[in-house]
């Protein structure tokens, strides 16, 4: 069976938002393979947005390990507390970075990123996963990304519960 994602052209980030994450959710309501919904998700935003690079970070023991994701190849591991997602996790916040090159102990996974926003996904209360969306543009992700992916983070906390 073929997904295809219908997305009206030249919509604003927020009305593509509005019309992506219901198919989204329809996407990956039957599928109880978390690898496969996380890689779903990364290819969906992807698409709808042309982001730089779009992936998930699973945690594992002491570390965060590379999940699926669309874009650049990645850093593999990152330490509780190091970059942007190793500071969103051990923080657990969401954390949006108007120009990486001002974020303490950036981790340049890819000299073009630009901007980078971080959302934790929690299983029992802990963060199990991050969301980590990067930009080859400088201030690309605002407050109208956050709520709008903290609406997908909800989806993807109801598959892992």
């Amino acid at each position: 069976m073929a997904e295809d994602l219908k997305l009206t052209p030249g919509l604003s980030r927020e009305q593509t938002y509005k019309e992506l994450i219901p198919q989204i959710e329809a996407l990956v309501c039957n599928e109880n393979d978390l690898v496969a919904n996380l890689a779903n998700i990364a290819a969906a935003l992807k698409e709808s947005f042309g982001f730089l690079w779009i992936g998930f970070y699973i945690v594992k023991e002491d570390e965060l390990v590379l999940g699926p994701f669309q874009g650049p190849v990645a850093c593999t591991r990152i330490k509780k507390g190091k970059g942007v997602c190793g500071t969103a996790w051990m923080e657990k916040r969401s954390i949006i970075v108007p120009d990486v090159d001002q974020f303490p102990g950036h981790i340049a996974c890819s000299s073009q990123s630009k901007s980078e926003i971080v959302l934790p996904v929690y299983k029992h209360e802990e963060v199990s996963l991050i969301l980590d969306l990067d930009s080859d543009r400088l201030n690309d992700f605002s407050e109208i990304d956050e709520q709008y992916l903290m609406e997908l983070i909800r989806i993807v906390e109801r598959k892992i519960v």
